[in-house]
């Protein structure tokens, strides 16, 4: 039985008032319409096709709701089937009285770009979607969108795009835009065919007997995870080091790669089974209240029934302002930031967050996003894990097989370890959070009993990406959920040497060299008074033994005892010089390799994919490019890295080989101009293999989300009051803190 949408109560109606769009669009709807039943076949479920031309203009004359299909395009695995899911979408909002179009926007694979030039496109390609989408629905009067969420930056690309066009179209006296979320379901992860499996066995067996033990245990480690696209860029690391060494020839090493790639992705498609940045932006667009249960996490792409359920919705939401997307976004934006902190978020929803509250006209920042994750303690409730089965695909079978609610189990898992939670927030069901969670069944997370992703009781007390600050910069990143509590120990509070790299490529190649330590320590690129200062600071009990070694002697010390402690630092890579591209290579590098991952952290002003983990510190502000810090670095720079107090300081050279931690840089910066100047020349030459219209110049720093500076001068609304529940304006909504023990009393 359909759900009948009421007519907008805009006094604007273009279709009415002007005779082109009502010649040139009927065409256009029913031939979708057509093609939706055509693909639908026999599983099409509804009455003989009603959409004659004459129908579909009294529609758009009678002002019925036009709701717009945006999809992806289908050279991304995440929207190989939107075919289909578009096809129910479109026949589900004719049935219920309404227009469908639909359009696609294209959608940039991380993925494929990763380690090459499409990379610096990446976050610029958030942006773009945004504007192209609020192009085509200004253009064509659009009142609303039901959005065929892919990966990548097309999710938080499309919310920031609709939660704008609500801004403006309310801005103007129209009605608010509304839009529904349907994520791609998860793509199954691969697994090494046996024979190849065993190949790779055979390898590690191998660089064993020849002593490799490095070799033979990052490939081991290597063959544990499933297969994915960023797993393929592990081995390719490790089967480098492999063919370098004589162990497989480098045509055998093509041959692995090859079979490994192809028994990767399932034919079907959908969002990679890890927690990168497109289940991470899952789990956060459910969170901003913006996606229907009945489609948040599917194994596969939604039948009718599950489209319906979130197309119904819409006639409680359609010309109710407390459903407009923005409002929904912002009402729900310290719920969002929670789950993201509790579920081990990508680092690159930080700035996407902010991007989206600034689209939707909010005053906000990284400072803000801070604030909200550090006022309440979030802790940590995600068992994931891509050795152990417990990936997003399991969470998706959990939630199929009706043992898991998904978002909702973990937003009530939340308010039980004491997390204020605001449960009064609108979401796209057309009811509360409130409303939502009355339903007990299948909501605590005890009702997996194997294997379960989300949990009742946390892992440990905190969680989430923390922002650091320091003396040689404002802020940057890092993802304290994706170190585990002993890397913490291992890299917390302790004084780390600079190794500089002027860009990705210079970093990846010395990365990848397996002599890169033996090489350092014959050049010396550490002084030896600065050697016994670290060890003295790192590691007291061992300096009266070893403050007499001569330096390569303790240089091997420092490295076999994991004391010796290396900041990698790539610079040159923020949304100015550079796009901003991913520096997931390189950290990918370091953790392939079990010596340098406990040595090495790594810093940059570029980002970093979702899926990395490890000691990766990234969003530096100011970039390299407009003066900041991270341009006057050079190897042998000491850092002192103190995490858990979220700070990391550049540390005078004669203070700390007398043993003290003075925190100074200004005068190294005074020193250091002339360096800085030439690379930022080469910073500026290097810039212009970006295509010139898509460099990300004119816009804020990643602390403000990369938007164009436009967005961010009128985003002027107070997230904290300038939201509306249940159709009255208040100045704090009410945040439900008790654990919930009667919810029939709610």
């Amino acid at each position: 039985m359909s759900s009948r949408y009421p007519a907008m109560e805009s006094r604007i109606n273009p279709y009415r008032d002007n005779v082109q769009g009502k010649a040139n669009e009927p065409i256009c709807v029913a031939g979708l319409l057509d093609r939706s039943k055509q693909i639908l076949g026999s599983s099409y479920d509804g009455p003989a096709p009603d959409w004659s031309l004459e129908e579909i203009y009294n529609r758009l004359e009678e002002n019925a709701p036009r709701i717009a299909i945006i999809g992806g395009s289908s050279d991304h695995p995440a929207h190989i089937m939107d075919f289909q899911t578009s096809a129910r979408a479109a026949i589900r909002i004719w049935q219920n009285g309404g227009v469908p179009f639909y359009f696609s926007t294209p959608v940039m694979c991380d993925g494929t770009a990763q380690s090459n030039q499409g990379m610096s496109y990446s976050l610029q390609s958030r942006n773009a979607v945004a504007e192209m989408v609020v192009n085509q629905i200004e253009a064509h009067s659009y009142h609303g969108a039901f959005v065929l969420q892919g990966c990548d930056k097309q999710p938080l690309g499309v919310v920031s795009a609709v939660a704008h066009l609500d801004r403006i179209r309310q801005y103007r006296g129209e009605a608010p835009f509304f839009a529904t979320f349907a994520p791609a379901h998860v793509l199954q992860g691969g697994t090494i065919p046996a024979a190849l499996f065993a190949e790779l066995e055979e390898v590690a067996n191998q660089a064993e007997q020849q002593s490799d033990t490095d070799i033979a245990n990052d490939l081991r480690d290597a063959m544990a995870y499933i297969l994915q696209c960023s797993s393929n860029t592990a081995f390719q690391g490790v089967l480098e080091r492999a063919s370098e060494r004589g162990l497989i020839t480098k045509e055998a090493h093509k041959d692995f790669e090859k079979r490994l790639a192809v028994a990767t992705c399932d034919d079907k498609g959908g969002v990679c089974a890890f927690n990168g940045t497109g289940n991470s932006s899952r789990h956060l667009v459910a969170g901003m209240g913006l996606v229907h249960p009945a489609l948040e996490l599917l194994t596969a792409p939604p039948n009718q029934e599950q489209v319906n359920q979130a197309l119904d919705s819409l006639k409680v939401m359609i010309n109710n302002p407390v459903f407009g997307a923005a409002n929904i976004m912002a009402a729900n934006i310290k719920n969002a930031i929670r789950i993201h902190s509790a579920s081990g978020g990508s680092t690159n929803l930080m700035m996407h967050i902010v991007a989206g509250m600034l689209y939707g006209g909010f005053k906000f920042s990284l400072w803000d996003l801070d604030q909200i994750h550090r006022e309440h303690p979030v802790p940590d409730l995600f068992n994931y894990s891509l050795t152990e089965g417990r990936d997003i695909f399991a969470l998706a079978m959990q939630c199929c097989d009706s043992k898991s609610r998904g978002m909702e189990t973990l937003f009530y898992e939340l308010i039980h370890n004491g997390v204020p939670m605001d449960v009064d927030a609108p979401t796209v069901t057309g009811t509360t959070w409130r409303e939502r969670l009355v339903d007990p069944s299948h909501l605590s997370a005890d009702h997996v009993t194997e294997n379960p992703v989300i949990l009742s009781k946390p892992r440990r007390s905190f969680s989430g990406v923390d922002v650091i600050t320091g003396n040689f910069f404002e802020s940057a990143v890092v993802k304290i959920s994706g170190m585990t509590t002993k890397q913490l120990d291992e890299f917390d509070k302790k004084v780390a040497f600079v190794l500089y790299y002027e860009n990705e490529e210079e970093a990846n190649r010395n990365l990848l060299d397996s002599h890169l330590l033996e090489r350092l320590k014959e050049e010396r690129s550490f002084k030896y008074e600065n050697l016994l200062a670290v060890l003295k600071r790192n590691s007291p009990a061992e300096f009266d033994d070893w403050k007499d070694a001569e330096y390569e002697a303790l240089f091997d010390h420092l490295v076999e005892k994991d004391t010796l402690k290396i900041s990698v630092v790539v610079s040159g890579q923020g949304p100015v010089a550079f796009g901003m591209p991913e520096m997931f290579t390189p950290m990918q590098h370091i953790n392939a390799n079990r010596k340098l991952k406990r040595l090495a952290t790594l810093l940059s002003d570029g980002r970093y994919s979702g899926v990395t983990y490890g000691a990766a510190i990234g969003h530096m502000t100011p970039e390299a490019r407009e003066g900041g810090g991270i341009l006057y670095l050079q190897t042998g720079d000491i850092l002192y890295l103190n995490l858990r107090d979220r700070e990391i300081q550049f540390l005078d050279e004669t203070a700390f080989q007398a043993g003290t931690l003075v925190y100074q840089f200004d005068k190294v910066k005074m020193e250091r101009q002339e360096l800085a100047e030439s690379r930022l020349q080469m910073i500026r030459l290097r810039s212009r293999q970006v295509a010139a219209s898509n460099r990300l110049a004119g816009h804020t720093d990643a602390a403000h989300g990369v938007v164009p500076i436009v967005v961010c001068e009128e985003a002027v609304h107070d997230y904290k009051t300038d939201v509306i529940y249940k159709t009255v304006q208040i100045s704090k909504p009410e945040i439900f803190m008790e654990p919930l023990a009667d919810w029939k009393n709610w």
